[in-house]
């Protein structure tokens, strides 16, 4: 009996070169011969010389970027050549000002840490996971252990927000009332009245946060 599927089908049809490409521009590791070829149902030699064939075609047509075979398996790399115009991307993300929103789950952490991302989203009212990966990438708040009650990942400011806001420690964060429409607010658990600081605020310490 045959079990072969559409997709099956499908598969044996592609051609190789560039069902090579179309994996190995999402894998997040080397890939390995014997990997791909298993995903692509070919022989291990044919994508050996497919993958070595694609190599010397991007060299010798001066592409941007590079196919290595490294730690054992293939992967797309963006060419030495050119180093330079990716490092201004990357220098481009942290120099970046924070959004109003990062600026915010910024100010519940600093306030409030130790605090999960759960509790954070609460205290905004909505959901902060996406923010909370930006803050943790610009080096602002870092993981400091797990809530012994639930175990949750709970988060701190790092000394790099120190270091941006030009503080020498949390206890020079300003004092919350002049921030806030009724001083009483934050004091009540229940109303979780955590403000918007901006350090871009010509009264914020440190001055305004310049670059991020």
């Amino acid at each position: 009996m045959n079990h072969e599927t559409a997709a099956d089908r499908t598969l044996a049809g592609l051609d190789l070169k560039p069902a090579l490409e179309a994996v190995l521009m999402v894998v997040d590791e080397p890939a390995s011969e014997e990997r791909l070829a298993r995903l692509l149902e070919r022989p291990r030699r044919a994508v050996a010389d497919a993958l070595r064939e694609l190599a010397d075609d991007y060299t010798a047509q001066g592409r941007g970027f590079e196919l290595r075979h490294v730690a054992g398996g293939w992967r797309f790399y963006s060419r030495a050549a050119y180093a330079s115009a990716v490092e201004r991307l990357a220098l481009e993300g942290q120099t970046a000002r924070l959004t109003q929103a990062a600026l915010e789950t910024l100010a519940v952490v600093a306030y409030r840490q130790p605090v999960s991302r759960s509790r954070v989203s609460a205290v905004r009212g909505v959901n902060c996971d996406g923010v909370m990966r930006t803050l943790l990438q610009r080096g602002l708040v870092r993981e400091a252990g797990a809530e012994p009650e639930t175990g949750a990942i709970l988060y701190v400011t790092t000394e790099y927000f120190l270091e941006r806001l030009g503080l020498r420690g949390l206890d020079e964060l300003p004092e919350l009332a002049p921030f806030l429409p009724e001083a009483a607010a934050i004091e009540a658990e229940s109303q979780e009245g955590v403000p918007s600081f901006d350090p871009d605020a010509p009264d914020a310490p440190g001055g305004q946060y310049a670059d991020d």
